[in-house]
């Protein structure tokens, strides 16, 4: 039977995968950010193929008191094993561009994945050991609450916000697995068959969605959230407002004024997305920087922002009319 090589191309992408997997090596895999009023330019705990790195002392610090482990390099061994596999794969997609076989990286591919799986469980479950096991003897002590990070993504933890992404250590991995299977793809011509008309109808919806899905605000509950600003009850479903910030995490405000003086105190907060109550429904939250705004006249905001907003020209207009209020834009809001 004959052997099919691998093209030039799929060479020199084995060879870019080579690069990723030993460069990462000398990157953060992983980091943890946590955002905190006490801390307004966050803590980061930063996960090595080799150390924790980051503000581990400050953590450590703040854990002892809610009974958590302390984080020390040496009491795990992934970081004594860790660098030895990323190697290995570096190794190994190295030998399939000299031996230029489809079966020698299509074994790296399915090696690869099954890493990354026994990796995801061994981080899951070390995330739920370090937040579960809890000392019954710590200063601060809440029933039933556990400290467990997320996996991927954002948690509330207390008056933390943990936020847990890939690091560029860890988006060099990512790429590596993508460009392995991107050689997969040419080398097998996969992509032949999401050519056909009905693999691609099925597809269209999958892309639909997650288009659709990315930039959602997060509902207001009236009376039960508080000003992420003044503190006080958002009762108001006409003059409210949201953030939501570049870590997913969503503040809210009963006025514009104090999403405002908010955003003012807090500059290091980066923020991904503004929204603000349209004023002719209740509750319902619009893009704030394609609203149309009216201020002052017989406009009475909770904290006397005054400042309404609309999300069409004409209601705007309407309003600005009936309550002697003036036109005004968001860029003259948030300066």
């Amino acid at each position: 039977m004959k052997t099919v090589k691998i093209s030039l191309l799929s060479k020199v992408l084995l060879l870019i995968v080579t690069g990723l997997f030993l460069g990462s090596l000398y990157f953060p895999m992983w980091q943890i950010d946590l955002d905190a009023p006490q801390y307004p330019e966050g803590l980061n705990l930063k996960l090595y193929a080799n150390k924790i790195g980051g503000d581990v002392e400050i953590i450590n610090g703040l854990n002892h008191y809610i009974g958590m482990a302390t984080l020390h390099t040496e009491n795990f061994i992934e970081f004594k094993i860790l660098p030895y596999i990323i190697g290995f794969f570096g190794l190994f997609a190295l030998v399939s561009v000299l031996i230029a076989k489809r079966k020698f990286v299509l074994a790296l591919f399915a090696s690869f994945i099954l890493f990354t799986i026994l990796a995801g469980v061994d981080f899951y479950r070390w995330n739920y050991e370090y937040g579960h096991n809890l000392d019954p003897n710590a200063a601060i002590k809440v029933p039933g609450m556990s400290y467990q990070p997320p996996l991927i993504g954002y948690k509330q933890l207390l008056n933390f916000g943990a936020y847990s992404v890939p690091d560029i250590g860890g988006w060099m991995l990512i790429g590596s697995g993508l460009l392995i299977f991107i050689v997969l793809t040419l080398e097998f011509k996969w992509y032949k068959r999401f050519m056909k008309p009905k693999a691609t109808l099925l597809l269209i919806p999958v892309f639909l969605l997650t288009a659709c899905g990315s930039n959602e605000p997060k509902p207001i509950k009236l009376n039960v959230d508080a000003c992420e600003f003044c503190k006080m009850p958002i009762s108001d479903g006409k003059f409210g407002a949201e953030i939501q910030t570049q870590k997913g995490r969503f503040y809210a405000f009963d006025d514009i004024s104090c999403l405002v003086k908010y955003c003012e105190e807090n500059e290091s907060t980066k923020v991904k997305s503004y929204y603000v109550h349209d004023y002719t429904q209740n509750n319902q939250l619009i893009d704030a920087t394609t609203a149309f705004y009216i201020s002052g006249g017989d406009i009475n905001s909770p904290m006397n922002g005054n400042i309404a907003a609309f999300s069409t020209q004409a209601d705007a207009q309407i309003f600005g009319d009936k309550l002697k209020a003036k036109a005004i834009k968001w860029n003259e809001i948030l300066k």
